[in-house]
């Protein structure tokens, strides 16, 4: 039970620091209002390490249905564990957008651009191109990935140190790649809160643009089962 309740509040809270940076940086009436990219880049960064810090050492700290697929093909994570483990992580990014909807309502009120809110819920791209969105988002989360399984690799490293290099394995895609379709790298990051976006009562909401749910959905089991498969074939 404890991995369940690990990857579902380590989710939540990934998506209450991650979702709640952009919505700081781009709602309006926002004290943060503007301060740009970069704080957002280090933000998701970090909404990623802190959960890893506190609820590595219970489930593996996920936080990614693409991660968890991956490390079960890979054979690093009993089958048996990965339904619990992606519903777990649908939920809660599902609780974590809310959350952060009632603690910033007023700004979405304050905020007549419906793009600016579903922003702060889900990705979407700079330059819409389905298909070269999907192989982004996988090259994106191969990088993720790829890298995750190499801190193997480092001699003498333990949780923290790995937790650290997480952070900036998180960041450095932000920065390189995320212009181009928001970098989702993880289907609940995305699914569950643009799920939330869809049923709450935001005003002037607009769409929820399913159309693109494919992307952040596809790409990144891609990317991630590319990833383990490859680094089980080199010869280390």
């Amino acid at each position: 039970m404890l991995p369940y309740i690990a990857e579902f509040l380590g989710t939540m809270l990934l998506i209450i620091l991650g979702d709640g940076v952009v919505a700081n940086v781009t709602l309006n009436r926002s004290g943060m209002k503007g301060a740009g990219s970069i704080q957002i880049t280090i933000a998701w960064g970090l909404a990623v390490m802190i959960p890893a810090f506190i609820f590595g050492a219970a489930s593996g700290a996920h936080f990614n249905p693409a991660l968890t697929l991956a490390l079960a093909v890979d054979g690093s994570l009993a089958w048996p564990l990965v339904p619990g483990y992606i519903l777990c992580q649908f939920a809660g990014a599902f609780v974590g957008a809310v959350i952060v909807y009632l603690m910033f309502k007023d700004q979405f009120d304050a905020t007549e651009d419906p793009g600016s809110k579903l922003g702060v819920f889900s990705t979407g791209p700079a330059i819409p191109n389905k298909p070269r969105n999907i192989f982004c988002e996988a090259v994106a989360t191969f990088v993720l990935v790829f890298a995750i399984k190499g801190l193997a690799n480092v001699t003498g490293i333990n949780g923290a140190q790995g937790n650290l290099l997480v952070f900036g394995i998180i960041t450095s895609i932000g920065m390189s790649l995320g212009g181009l379709t928001g970098y989702a790298l993880n289907p609940a990051r995305d699914i569950g809160p643009r799920i939330a976006h869809t049923l709450l009562p935001i005003r002037g909401k607009g769409s929820s643009n399913w159309g693109y749910a494919a992307v952040p959905l596809l790409g990144p089991v891609i990317g991630a089962l590319a990833a383990v498969l490859l680094f089980r074939v080199i010869p280390w």
